[in-house]
């Protein structure tokens, strides 16, 4: 059996994540990870996962199970890795995924490696997601580790850890991810871990109330511009392009009755564009620094999913101009620093600094990914590249 350094989020998907592990056998210790300091005004129990509440539950889910229990404080690691750069990428006229960011920079792989130089044999997290080897669910830490879309198709994050590397996953444990929802919530309830019904977060852990331009507008400045269409004819003015996405639909502030999505951001020119939806269609997309699960880039067909829980499109790594290249022997890192991927189907709405995940032709094992910094527009030229936070 293995010690394991067990994430606990506050959550009901780590408290079970951390019993089972304790039943099978494992030496396990839970950690808490104060990220997102928020003060305790703007903290909002059920929402974000940082709050002091989450520690309390995580500590009495601890107790409960009756393993050791600390909270370990990375909140400055986390304003500098994750909180600076989403707002700067936002500045610069992508879209950034703080929780991708998160769990490459902090609550996934800097942990881990952290929990190796303390001796530990595994890191485990309560991810809704699958680990196979010879396809065999893994409830031992070891070599040839597949990362696995996880049961409950519903809860799948197997998205948010395509930065994993062969390396990583041969020393992480996700107990979960085989189970649905439901039956997670009935082991809490049959185990007395209070947590059994507390409901799920969706929001951004350090905007707990949801309100993204909000909290933007604290930060950024404001720097007006002007919103035109594909001709150039300006319908409206702003005051940041931070305040758009690609894709966006809603809280354009024009007087017009013409469905239209903002279909680029042009952070220079403080010039946002605007059109109908068939401008947004998307067939290729540059992705840089790639990884890769396998340690080697894919080759032949697979699948390419451009948002959380969004729907994936068949492609394949492009020939030709921009290498798609594999990894270093250690997994690492792509000895590329970009590759383009070909959607055989249009996505809608790829913004950069968007994570593009690519699977297995079955969509079933992820293979890696990297950020979107440059995508086709059919309306123009493609946006400029952008290399976010």
């Amino acid at each position: 059996m293995a010690r394991v350094l067990v994430a606990m989020s506050g959550g009901v998907d780590s408290a079970v994540a951390a019993a089972l592990l304790v039943e099978q056998g494992h030496e396990v210790t839970g950690v808490h990870l104060k990220l997102a300091d928020l003060p305790l005004d703007d903290q909002v129990p059920g929402h974000g996962c940082c709050t002091l509440d989450d520690a309390q539950d995580a500590r009495r889910a601890a107790q409960v199970l009756g393993i050791p229990y600390y909270v370990w404080d990375l909140s400055a690691v986390f304003e500098q890795e994750v909180q600076q750069p989403f707002a700067t990428t936002y500045a610069a006229g992508a879209t950034p995924n703080p929780c991708v960011t998160c769990n490459e920079r902090v609550k996934y792989a800097a942990l881990l490696e952290r929990a190796l130089a303390l001796g530990f044999d595994a890191l485990a997290t309560g991810h809704h997601a699958r680990l196979r080897r010879a396809g065999v669910p893994v409830t031992e830490p070891g070599p040839r580790t597949e990362l696995v879309r996880a049961a409950d198709a519903r809860k799948d994050q197997s998205y948010v850890l395509y930065v994993a590397t062969p390396q990583q996953l041969a020393h992480t444990l996700l107990p979960v991810g085989e189970l649905p929802k439901e039956r997670i919530r009935s082991i809490a309830a049959e185990r007395g871990l209070r947590v059994a019904n507390k409901p799920d977060s969706y929001d951004v852990c350090f905007i707990p109330d949801g309100d993204t331009v909000g909290y933007l507008a604290e930060r950024l400045p404001a720097e007006p511009g002007p919103i035109v269409d594909a001709d150039g004819e300006e319908l409206g003015t702003h005051d940041g392009v931070w305040r758009f996405t690609v894709g966006q639909r809603r809280g354009l502030g024009l007087d017009h009755h013409e469905r239209r999505f903002v279909t680029a951001v042009d952070a220079t020119s403080r010039t946002v564009r605007v059109g109908p939806r068939e401008e947004l269609a998307c067939h290729w997309a540059e992705l840089e620094g790639p990884t890769w699960t396998r340690g080697v880039a894919p080759t032949g067909p697979v699948r390419v999913q451009i948002r959380a829980h969004g729907r994936s499109v068949p492609g394949r790594l492009a020939p030709g101009g921009s290498t798609p290249g594999g990894s270093t022997p250690g997994g690492s890192a792509s000895d590329a620093e970009r590759v383009r991927v070909q959607l055989e189907e249009p996505v809608y709405g790829l913004a950069l600094g968007q994570a593009a995940v690519l699977y297995t032709a079955d969509d079933a094992v992820c293979l890696g990914g990297g950020r979107v910094t440059a995508a086709e527009r059919p309306a123009g030229l493609p946006l400029a590249s952008v290399s976010p936070g």
